[in-house]
């Protein structure tokens, strides 16, 4: 994890600066004058060269200070730290409904493979990869927001119920693309391991179908659909960005959005930052998470 992340850093840092046209002058707009551009400037720490700058934001980041946001004028650290709560829990309420839909589906595909309940559950992963996020996300809160009523319409609420019920529709949305992949890869390992020789062993040793469901089918399709899980998580984290911004979610992603427009340099480069972290920490878990699935792997 560290030399991504400190690659990761370095591209941030500089990447950003090659967005066209000065930050201090758009900020100011119409008040832009010499002056105060210059002592915008230097309050954005954007006055001195290039390396030196370079050297400031590695140092502020290793004694975890993250500047101050110039739009907002507050720390920036405040203006994350509510707002990574949200993100977070719309990832975890995305997986819950990907596993809650992907698992049974694509077992139930896998083990009637080629009969009518797997074709009609392939026609649906298919129909479901066909629509753009976006479109289905807009058509959830319209139909069961707008219409319906059962869901806020971007209201965050300010008890844990009210944050639940907010976080349904995006999390369906965000987990519509991951449940039709993973049903799909999920059937096809299901297919390959009861195809296998341990499990027509495992047959002839007289174990129950409970059994070489739990032991040998499941276990061994769901090396491949960790990955794909791993995967498609860190996609949710990214997608954040699309997801919030739909349905106002007070998150991470809609505030890189709005700090981008903004030009407001030390938000977007500690958002992506803490994004590159997280993406990080997922892949390193699904790493561990392979030790227990597949014991070959501690060899």
């Amino acid at each position: 994890m560290v030399p991504v992340l400190l690659c990761i850093t370095v591209l941030i840092f500089f990447m950003i600066r090659l967005i066209p046209g000065n930050p201090a002058e758009l900020i100011l707009g119409d008040r832009a004058t010499p002056e105060k551009i210059a002592a915008l400037e230097r309050r954005m720490g954007i006055d001195k060269p290039i390396v030196v700058e370079f050297g400031i934001f590695l140092r502020r980041i290793a004694s975890l200070d993250f500047g101050d946001s110039i739009k907002y004028q507050r720390p920036v650290w405040e203006l994350i730290k509510p707002r990574i709560g949200v993100t977070a829990a719309l990832a975890c309420v995305s997986m819950f409904f990907v596993i809650l839909f992907s698992f049974p589906l694509g077992y139930v595909a896998g083990k009637n493979a080629g009969n009518f309940k797997d074709q009609i559950i392939g026609f649906g992963a298919l129909a479901v990869l066909s629509v753009p996020q976006f479109f289905a996300g807009t058509m959830l809160l319209f139909f069961f927001a707008l219409k319906l009523r059962w869901f806020p319409v971007g209201n965050w609420g300010d008890t844990f119920s009210d944050h639940l019920r907010a976080l349904i529709l995006p999390g369906i949305s965000a987990s519509l693309l991951t449940s039709a992949l993973t049903i799909r890869n999920l059937r096809s390992a299901v297919i390959d391991v009861i195809g296998s020789d341990y499990v027509d062993f495992a047959k002839t040793k007289g174990l129950s179908e409970k059994v070489i469901r739990k032991r040998h089918v499941i276990r061994n399709a769901l090396i491949s659909t960790v990955t794909l899980l791993a995967l498609r998580l860190v996609a949710v984290l990214g997608n954040s960005i699309v997801v919030e911004t739909v349905f106002s979610l007070p998150g991470i992603g809609k505030l890189l959005v709005d700090s981008i427009y903004s030009r407001d340099y030390a938000v977007v480069q500690t958002t992506v930052l803490l994004i590159a972290v997280m993406v990080s920490v997922v892949n390193l878990i699904t790493d561990a998470a392979y030790s227990f699935l597949d014991p070959r792997v501690k060899l």
